[in-house]
């Protein structure tokens, strides 16, 4: 699973120095990328699937498609190695997931709920800076939901309301401020299919 590398004198090079060089044909330095970072990565994976087979395959595709894209010349996150890496990863995670059916669920009913998945007190840095960035994409999505389902969601994740101040609020029963977090969580999961969680710029 894990690459190593023999040249010593690039080990100091930035993440940024060592992606321009494999661009320009050095093999050796995605080698010194991959084992600079795949403590932190794999952790990160393996953190969600909590399997050990699936992250190591989730590993190994994360830098396939690292190859491919730097061999196309696609890549221009310079100086953001890691986390476009990470967003990578974490794409394939949902991949697997939704392939194996086990899409986490919101946890107060059997729904999908995205933010359990970006949700993760012990994220070091650059996994909160990955995780911000999905959360800028999830409140986009949040925009395009009818005004009822947006206004519930919103209070409930990034207000922490309760259904009981939700409905308060809104002028509603709590049933039907629980109706309409449900129905919005089942369009958003709609809408993620739809953009096929395509989180990388």
């Amino acid at each position: 699973m894990f690459f190593n590398s023999n040249v010593m004198n690039t080990k100091s090079l930035s993440d940024a120095q060592l992606v321009c060089n494999y661009i320009s044909g050095d093999e050796n330095a995605l080698s010194i990328l991959i084992n600079r970072h795949q403590s932190r990565l794999y952790g990160f994976i393996f953190s969600k699937i909590q399997d050990r087979d699936a992250a190591d395959d989730v590993f190994q595709d994360t830098f396939i498609k690292v190859i491919r894209t730097l061999k196309r010349g696609n890549y221009n996150e310079q100086g953001k190695f890691l986390p476009w890496v990470m967003r990578i990863s974490h794409n394939l995670i949902i991949d697997y997931f939704r392939k194996n059916s086990r899409m986490p669920k919101f946890k107060s009913k059997n729904e999908f709920d995205i933010f359990s998945i970006i949700s993760d007190d012990s994220l070091n840095i650059e996994n909160k800076m990955v995780d911000a960035q999905i959360e800028n994409h999830i409140r986009i999505l949040l925009d395009e939901l009818p005004d009822e389902q947006r206004a519930v969601i919103k209070m409930r994740i990034y207000q922490d309301m309760s259904f009981k101040e939700i409905s308060e609020s809104t002028g509603v029963s709590i049933n039907t401020a629980l109706g309409r977090m449900r129905y919005g969580l089942i369009n958003l999961r709609k809408m993620i299919d739809k953009h096929k969680i395509n989180l990388i710029n």
